[in-house]
């Protein structure tokens, strides 16, 4: 079942990829971005980690923290984002995917082809070389589910979905400027 806006946000309690406990209720009082990405190989959702580390301390400013949920185990994270990103929010690891599943972020085949389809496209051709600029490549991580779709969730200060993103398109995400916005309301 997709969450909607006003829904309270299902919680959890997970470990991140350094073995320290998430708790969301200790969130309470915040604002909370909860970006739920496929791999620790996909580049663009590693594009997506680095737009957001770039724009993490204005951000933290204005109350918002962040978390990040990959459907790969400890090591993959290791391997393909930690070693590579200075990350300042946590990245919590879900190879067994109940978060996508509490969240009802989906997997779909026809998505995942009709993203590959659209790889020629100017926008994805920008977004793979801003991820290769940043030493991210189109690979292929072996056990990946390649068919998840990413998904974004702004949960309220009262724990309450601000906005729920599912995505239709690999590469796509709750852009930053809705984010602001709601941000900017509160203060």
């Amino acid at each position: 079942m997709k969450l909607q806006t006003g829904m309270v946000a299902p919680h959890f309690e997970a470990e991140d990829v350094f073995g320290e406990r998430i708790d969301l209720r200790a969130y309470e009082g915040k604002f909370v971005l909860l970006s739920f990405l496929r791999n620790g190989g996909c580049a663009l959702c590693n594009l997506r980690v680095h737009q957001l580390i770039k724009r993490y301390p204005e951000l933290y400013a204005h109350g918002l923290e962040m978390l990040a949920v990959f459907e790969s185990p400890v090591a993959s994270i290791k391997q393909y984002v930690t070693s590579r990103q200075d990350v300042p929010f946590p990245i919590i690891v879900d190879p067994g995917a109940q978060l996508y599943d509490l969240y009802g972020v989906e997997v779909s085949q026809e998505k995942a082809q009709a993203s590959v389809a659209r790889v020629g496209t100017p926008e994805i051709q920008q977004m793979i070389q801003d991820a290769a600029a940043i030493g991210y490549e189109l690979t292929h991580e072996d056990g990946a589910n390649f068919h998840r779709m990413p998904a974004d969730f702004l949960i309220g200060p009262d724990q309450r979905i601000q906005r729920a993103f599912y995505s239709d398109l690999i590469g796509d995400h709750l852009s930053l400027a809705e984010i602001e916005e709601a941000l900017s309301v509160r203060n």
